[in-house]
């Protein structure tokens, strides 16, 4: 079941949010600071204690790891005592939590709706900026044993990782999407103990290979062992990082057609061509939408501003700043001044 909606009121960076989503691929774009991840983040949150039972509260201070662990300090800054809410929507189903800044312990946190929502599994897995396959070894057992400094989102995404594949053959529309990540990566992955290695002729390491090459793996290991599957949820956190342009179009294709497959996908980024592949690759039947996250100039506060065409983002910085820099280099070349 599709994430619907988000909520959220004072919440971190935001002083109040409403945002209706696409059960296809929703896009987070905007400027540093204005909150993409911290959007994800919640919803990942909320998704994963529907399979783990664990409270909301404790999850949000584990994924987001406010200070001295004081739920407290995720409510939006201001001098005066205040409380904060947010809401997740499943269609019907919603679940609610609300504490002050003034609040340490999570059993202080109030939320409604945790039953319900518990009774309605959804499958999720957030995929970080920082890749983590590379660093597996060991770091499962340290994190389990100690108080390290890592957003439980790092140790999420390597115990899906680690899965042992689904029983049965796999359908015919992930094997091709299986496929088509094995040629980009000349390979398929394997897992030896903790380690991750490419397989095409011998073993390659994974600390030996591009970065960008280990998130395709990544993305490939969460199709092959069953974890993105119809009714599931992906998460990419800037998927271009580290990431050769040239491979954006194919992820592109791969992340539509999951969606196609009935995964619904959150994609936080700041790239031009991630944004102008994904729009000159949709086809009628493909539902996203696009948010776009600014600060309003007299207020101060995030808004938002949610479409389903390219051309109606607004306001869209990346496009901007890639217009504003061909247009100083057409200057250049005509031996214009690019200053005033």
């Amino acid at each position: 079941m599709a994430i619907t909606r988000i909520k959220l009121e004072r919440f971190t960076a935001f002083e109040k949010l409403d945002l209706a989503l696409s059960p296809g691929i929703n896009v987070l774009i905007g400027a540093n600071g204005t909150g993409k991840t911290h959007l994800m983040k919640v919803a990942y949150s909320a998704c994963d204690i529907s399979k783990t039972k664990a409270g909301f509260a404790e999850k949000l201070i584990r994924v987001f790891l406010p200070s001295g662990r004081a739920i407290g300090r995720l409510v939006k800054r201001q001098q005066k005592s205040t409380k904060c809410a947010a809401e997740v929507f499943r269609d019907a189903l919603k679940l609610r939590i609300s504490f002050t800044n003034h609040t340490t312990v999570p059993k202080s946190a109030a939320v409604t709706g945790a039953r319900d929502w518990m009774n309605s599994e959804v499958e999720s897995v957030y995929i970080p900026v920082k890749e983590m396959l590379s660093n597996a070894p060991g770091f499962m057992s340290q994190y389990a044993l100690r108080e390290i400094h890592f957003e439980e989102i790092y140790a999420d995404i390597l115990v899906r990782a680690y899965r042992k594949a689904l029983r049965g053959p796999i359908d015919g529309d992930r094997q091709q999407l299986l496929t088509n990540l094995q040629e980009i990566m000349d390979g398929k992955v394997i897992i030896k103990g903790e380690e991750f290695f490419l397989k095409n002729g011998g073993n390659l390491e994974f600390t030996l290979l591009a970065e960008g090459i280990r998130k395709l793996g990544l993305l490939w290991q969460l199709i092959q062992n069953g974890t993105l599957l119809k009714g599931s949820v992906l998460f990419w956190d800037e998927p271009e990082t580290n990431l050769n342009p040239k491979l954006f179009g194919p992820i592109i294709d791969i992340l539509l057609e999951l969606q196609r497959l009935g995964i619904q996908v959150f994609l936080a980024t700041h790239d031009y061509v991630i944004l102008k592949e994904l729009d000159l690759r949709i086809q009628k039947q493909d539902s996203v939408l696009f948010h776009s996250l600014y600060r309003d100039k007299d207020s101060g506060q995030i808004q938002s501003h949610t479409t389903d065409e390219y051309l109606q983002i607004h306001p869209n910085a990346i496009q901007d700043t890639f217009l504003d820099l061909f247009d100083r280099d057409v200057r250049r070349d005509l031996g214009l001044s690019n200053n005033g």
